[in-house]
């Protein structure tokens, strides 16, 4: 099945995390980004902060972290097919 490719390959930070299901809603992502505990390659970013193919994403969810490289930048994709959106990186 074909999914939509954002043009260009940018999209806002909150918008990815919540299509690729690293976060499941786009204001537990938006708060997430605002209270500067996601980082895009090694800089704190906000929820509006575009997102690029080959992107470094760290999240911190309390004493858990979360490394993933961008793979894809999909508008919509199913659940099953999300992570092909994400590479999960060891710390």
């Amino acid at each position: 099945m074909l999914h939509k490719v954002v043009k260009g390959g940018r999209m806002r930070l909150d918008k990815f995390l919540k299509v690729s299901r690293l976060i499941k809603r786009r204001t537990v992502a938006n708060e997430a980004c605002n209270a500067g505990r996601v980082e895009i390659n090694g800089k704190v970013a906000k929820s509006g902060t575009p997102v690029n193919v080959g992107d470094i994403i760290k999240i911190s969810f309390g004493n858990n972290t979360v490394n993933v490289r961008v793979d894809a930048i999909k508008d919509t994709t199913k659940k099953d097919d999300a992570d092909s959106m994400f590479t999960y990186l060891s710390e």
